[in-house]
């Protein structure tokens, strides 16, 4: 019976004596952490999408907190009603991010690159962009298989069975970037919204010479130049073949659209250009006789005044 009470008594003595030490180890190594993250984390949509730029909505709502200002951060699955609410909690004033879309730069339809082979391999992208260079002589343009739909968590793009090409519904895209990342050709951009959800850009990645292009691909740019001459606002670049019109400097006049020759240029989500009226041809000068000239005043012509002389009176 002692021999138990003993064991009992030392197990007892030695949990205590561990519990003190944990709990002085606990005090001096603690990692204080503001309650404010999980706070800021509550309102955050939890999507861990990494479109804002940090690993997850929690190292977003760490960010948030320990900066101090919210400039230059920005949910785009919440949007500004939640950043509205991070503002109120830590006090701060919620800046104004520009909505941002994400756009699909390839017209490469089945009616505008025709196809030279058939890929009967897996159905992913990034494995067919290991193994060549697509279905078509367009090495740049989109593979198809979908990689950016399996990718999108809000079922904001499809795969247009007509053109084979990924379409994106702007109601429902956060412009989170994870199709961006998934298309392995690069050809997905975030760009901003616009106004009125217009917008220009060049609908082509396609970096071979004019002639090559184009026998690939019916609509791709040639990089003829046309378009970076035409912009008054010094918008549009050419490089390695191929012209790119930014965001921020385009102002939407869309001259540039007029002059690309091969209808690369997408003005989306404009109203369509008033017919050109033409101008009249202007009506035949109706040769105007001259005048007649007035006749000259006939001059009176006086008959001469017959002298008459005087008689001569003969002695």
């Amino acid at each position: 019976m002692n021999l138990i009470l003993i064991a009992v008594i030392s197990l007892g003595a030695i949990a205590l004596v561990l519990a003190a030490i944990l709990y002085v180890a606990s005090k001096k190594f603690a990692v204080y952490e503001d309650p404010r993250i999980a706070q800021v984390g509550e309102v955050l949509p939890q999507a861990n999408c990494g479109g804002c730029g940090y690993p997850g909505c929690s190292g977003f709502a760490d960010a948030c907190v320990k900066a101090g200002s919210l400039d230059g951060k920005f949910c785009p699955v919440g949007g500004q009603p939640v950043m509205a609410k991070v503002a109120d909690i830590l006090g701060l004033a919620a800046g104004e991010a520009e909505p941002m879309v994400a756009v699909v730069r390839c017209n490469g339809t089945c009616a505008n690159r025709p196809r030279t082979n058939l890929y009967d391999g897996a159905k992913s992208c990034a494995i067919a962009a290991s193994l060549y260079g697509g279905e078509t002589g367009c090495s740049y343009g989109c593979l198809g298989c979908g990689d950016c739909v399996a990718a999108c968590r809000f079922d904001a793009i499809r795969m247009n069975p007509e053109t084979g090409i990924p379409e994106v519904d702007e109601a429902k895209c956060t412009a989170c970037g994870a199709c961006v990342k998934a298309c392995p050709k690069a050809i997905i951009e975030i760009r901003p919204q616009g106004k009125k959800s217009r917008r220009v850009y060049v609908s082509c990645v396609n970096k071979d010479k004019g002639a090559v292009a184009r026998k690939a691909c019916t609509v791709s740019c040639i990089g003829c130049g046309k378009c970076v001459k035409t912009c008054p606002f010094e918008a549009i670049t050419l490089e390695n073949n191929l012209a790119y019109i930014d965001p921020n400097k385009c102002k939407s006049c869309r001259k540039c659209e007029e002059v690309c020759p091969q209808g690369t240029i997408i003005a989306l989500n404009f109203p369509p250009r008033k017919p050109k009226t033409e101008e009249a041809p202007a009506a035949p000068k109706v040769a105007v006789a001259p005048k007649e000239t007035a006749e000259a005043p006939k001059e009176k012509t006086e008959a001469p005044k017959e002298k008459t002389e005087a008689p001569k009176v003969t002695e």
